[in-house]
């Protein structure tokens, strides 16, 4: 079975035993790696759900690209710069291309009952002091507000004066 995915920004097709080199992903050598933005799959002439099907990897290495070097140049200007750029990267290798069966979401443990009272308690308190303040600050703002408000816009420029004609002086 084979499949094409999209990681960091490319695609690749991939099947069961493939090797790729890909854009870093996190992790270290040996941990396994769920590609899960499947964009087609399918087995030989047949196309399956992309949907249903998972594709996992297990992390050869972190390495870098090959050196790219970066030059640039004007010229009549005496402008050159060189530098050189290697791109981080990940090397994988697919060890599972087909129907996989998702894990269902974990759902948040429910708060202890004894806890829950208390925190109520709290949380009632806590805005009861904080509103007042707000209050007060309230008068402030829509004194600020109204001071922008107030501001004349800038007077145009008068249009520049032409010169005035030249005198010819042939004689």
């Amino acid at each position: 079975m084979f499949a094409i995915v999209r990681t960091g920004g490319k695609q690749y097709r991939v099947a069961a035993g493939d090797k790729i080199s890909v854009e870093k992903l996190a992790g270290e050598a040996g941990d396994t790696v769920t590609l899960g933005d499947v964009l087609l799959a399918g087995e030989g002439d047949s196309i399956a759900d992309a949907a249903k099907v998972t594709v996992s990897a297990e992390i050869i290495a972190q390495a870098k690209s090959e050196k790219v070097i970066v030059f640039k140049k004007r010229r009549r200007h005496n402008y050159r710069r060189k530098a050189g750029h290697r791109q981080q990267m990940t090397l994988l290798r697919i060890t599972d291309v087909g129907e996989g069966k998702k894990a269902p979401a974990k759902k948040a443990a429910a708060p202890k009952k004894e806890a829950a009272p208390k925190a109520e308690t709290e949380t009632k308190a806590a805005p009861a002091k904080k509103a007042p303040a707000k209050k007060a600050a309230a008068p402030k703002t829509e004194a600020a507000a109204k001071k922008p408000a107030a501001k004349k816009a800038p007077a145009k420029k008068a249009p520049a004066k032409k010169a005035a004609p030249k005198a010819d002086d042939s004689k």
